[in-house]
């Protein structure tokens, strides 16, 4: 049975695999140089507004696993990389921006993975060069790196990102760099994860003091709750940290947000937008907390000693990928352009709501490429 089950899983994702490169063919062939960040009734080019670039690193991100799918010589690997490399380059000038905390998506998808193929000491020093930029964010009063939205602000979201910094002070030894980094993720550790696993959104602080004021949100149904995509922010996070810096305060938080997912989502594993949201509003669920939250698990599961725990991390994920391919894909509607269906960009504004969003396809991307080696014979 156990058997008949891995084989199952391993041809439901190699076909959703294939389906998503189909569907990067056609955006890239539709919209040539377009880098988009969520579809309106499906479709990526349009005139929606966004906040910041921060999604610029996830279409070629994509690229990049499916190179590495592929495997050296494999059918079309060489056009994924030529394509990948194509909307790669681009990226550069942002190593240099100082306007986002999101340099870790733009770089760590895709220089990164360029790097991880090549060892070309100069993709290694654009990675570097975006982690000495993340790290001028950084507030002594506080200890934590801003948000883009105000100087007082800290994101959950920004744990996504603290690895960069990580990354490049591993890099060159500064022991500075890996201070910073530790510092905010102890500071987000202690102000935005609460003692059930939970999450807040963005903590405020008193900028002459430091002092840590109030939980609050741009993106959950409240200061209070627990918005799911930054839940998989944290999990997924604080997992990257641990990888790092090996301190177990930070497993401890990866492990006791991946506890909170999973004792607060349905059966099938799939998050409403937020878990303490009006009945009625979370039947709106968000398909990519659960993409983030199934990769994330992928990375937890290797990551703890123990088997019982790391098996249900193991098993917990590939259900969540299971519904995700079985039920949310975009295949069954006519003219879809998406992978995932069902994402949430911004659900107040009514931006990207039951649409496909952008690092929802990624991390839907990474987990399945993930998954797939495992399941290999």
């Amino acid at each position: 049975m156990i058997q008949f089950e891995l084989s199952t899983d391993r041809q439901l994702f190699e076909d959703s695999f294939d389906f998503a490169q189909q569907q990067v063919r056609s955006l890239i062939g539709q919209h040539a140089g377009l880098y988009p960040m969520y579809t309106k009734n499906g479709k990526w080019k349009h005139d929606g507004p966004a906040w910041t670039h921060w999604c610029d690193g996830f279409l070629p991100g994509m690229m990049w696993l499916f190179h590495r799918h592929l495997g050296p010589g494999g059918p079309d690997a060489d056009w994924w990389m030529d394509q990948a490399i194509a909307y790669t380059i681009p990226l550069e000038p942002r190593k240099m921006d100082r306007e986002v905390h999101d340099l870790g998506f733009i770089f760590l998808s895709t220089y990164y993975r360029w790097y991880q193929v090549t060892k070309d000491p100069e993709l290694n020093d654009v990675l570097v060069q975006a982690g000495e930029t993340l790290a001028m964010r950084f507030k002594e009063n506080g200890q934590y790196l801003r948000s883009f939205v105000a100087e007082d602000s800290l994101f959950i979201d920004i744990m996504m990102n603290v690895g960069i910094i990580f990354y490049a002070a591993r890099e060159t030894g500064d022991r500075m760099l890996r201070d910073v980094a530790l510092r905010h993720a102890l500071t987000t550790r202690r102000v935005l994860v609460r003692g059930d696993g939970s999450t807040a959104h963005e903590g405020i602080f008193d900028l002459e003091s430091g002092e840590f004021l109030r939980q609050s949100t741009q993106q959950g149904y409240r200061g209070d709750s627990c918005w799911s995509r930054g839940l998989a922010w944290s999990l997924y996070g604080f997992s990257t940290c641990y990888e790092y810096s090996r301190d177990p305060r930070f497993l401890e938080t990866a492990e006791a947000c991946a506890d909170y997912y999973i004792t607060h989502s349905p059966a099938d594993g799939v998050a409403p937008w937020d878990f303490n949201a009006p009945a009625d509003s979370r039947r709106q669920v968000d398909t990519s907390a659960a993409a983030i939250t199934a990769s994330g698990l992928l990375r937890l599961c290797r990551l703890i000693t123990d088997p019982l725990k790391g098996h249900l991390y193991w098993t917990t994920a590939v259900r969540i990928l299971r519904s995700l391919c079985e039920s949310h894909l975009g295949k069954g509607t006519e003219g879809w352009e998406g992978i995932l269906r069902g994402g949430v960009y911004h659900i107040h504004k009514d931006l990207g709501v039951d649409e496909s969003v952008m690092w929802g396809e990624y991390f839907f991307v990474e987990a399945l490429e993930s998954a797939l080696r495992r399941l290999t014979p």
